[in-house]
């Protein structure tokens, strides 16, 4: 079984589920007492947002490199960023390290290809939603990608870095993200892409008849198996 490097912390809510989704993962592949081979770095996550909203974003690939560096020297054969946004600098990064990065945003792409996705709506912070790094590898699968409008987009990026991250789950929040995922599906999207680890905290299959996508359990769950060979 192979070492899966975790950076976490981004937010540290997400990266217990990543944690959890990773174990029984392993767990229902192989049964008995089976467990991941994993090393957890955490960062403090008010230092990326302080550089996200400022936009210095070589700082925060620096900080991101010295932490997946620091898993490489522990033994970690490859690197799972537990976040969506910060794979914004995952090619910076992974420049200047020496064991491969799983990229959220390709094994997601794979995942919408098998079930025959064509157009997406994608839920994320600002910076998901509107720059290239992620909708591009997403759109370079044959899959058309559609977001919100700039208000909704705002409201959806409020509630990820005012609620979500630290916690807080709201039935208002929940009712404004489904009024959001219907919307997306009437402009044509066959499924939706929560493309923040914090989303699934917040809705599931069960709220909504529009297929989600959630990337915490598709990033999860392809680590795992990875880590197995598979």
């Amino acid at each position: 079984m192979k070492t899966i490097g975790l950076l976490g912390g981004m937010s540290w809510e997400s990266s217990a589920d990543y944690y959890r989704l990773i174990n029984e993962t392993i767990k229902s592949e192989l049964g008995g007492l089976h467990s991941a081979k994993c090393i957890l770095f955490s960062v403090d996550f008010q230092e990326i947002e302080t550089y996200q909203f400022s936009n210095q974003w070589d700082k925060s690939a620096d900080l991101l490199t010295d932490a997946c560096l620091s898993l490489e020297k522990a033994g970690a054969d490859y690197i799972v960023i537990c976040t969506n946004t910060m794979h914004k600098v995952a090619d910076a990064v992974q420049q200047k390290i020496g064991i491969p990065i799983l990229h959220i945003a390709k094994v997601t792409a794979d995942t919408l290809k098998q079930n025959n996705i064509k157009k997406v709506g994608l839920l994320g912070t600002k910076f998901t939603m509107e720059e290239d790094f992620y909708k591009q590898i997403i759109e370079e699968n044959g899959i058309d990608v559609i977001i919100p409008d700039q208000a909704e987009r705002q409201q959806v990026s409020t509630i990820i870095y005012e609620g979500l991250c630290l916690g807080k789950i709201s039935a208002a929040s929940k009712e404004f993200y489904l009024k959001v995922v219907d919307k997306l599906n009437q402009q044509g999207a066959e499924g939706v892409i929560l493309g923040c680890t914090e989303i699934g905290m917040l809705i599931n299959h069960n709220d909504t008849t529009v297929p989600l996508f959630d990337t915490t359990k598709i990033h999860a769950v392809q680590a795992a198996l990875q880590s197995l060979d598979r």
